[in-house]
């Protein structure tokens, strides 16, 4: 059974930084790539980041804002980001994420973590 259980999130001022972290299951990060996405309120799901080796994959508006990373050894994916704006405000989800002719999908996603950025 894929699970993520994602914490860290909170308010924090414009230009801040905030960790995310997701803990998952060894077997679910050896057999898949993970990602975040994000959803804020009234809007639809927009991916953040998938992969953490080689040329791992960011969107177009969080690219060298925001560095995703895993520690096997502890069984969790962080989500380091930073000069954060008040549109990065969203519900984050850590999930499995695969690209389908250059669309990135997420499945198996936990609870969410909620992110406010606001002065």
């Amino acid at each position: 059974q894929v699970q993520f259980v994602e914490s860290g999130g909170g308010l924090v001022q414009p230009g801040g930084s905030l960790r995310l972290s997701c803990v998952t299951s060894r077997s679910t990060l050896d057999y898949y790539k993970i990602g975040w996405f994000r959803q804020a309120a009234g809007k639809g799901r927009e991916g953040v980041s998938c992969g953490t080796v080689g040329l791992p994959y960011y969107g177009d508006s969080v690219k060298g804002r925001f560095t995703s990373s895993v520690d096997k050894s502890k069984n969790t994916m962080y989500l380091q980001m930073n000069s954060l704006k008040p549109e990065d405000t969203a519900v984050y989800y850590c999930a499995a994420c695969w690209e389908v002719t250059g669309v990135y999908e997420y499945g198996y996603w936990g609870q969410g973590t909620q992110v406010t950025v606001s002065s």
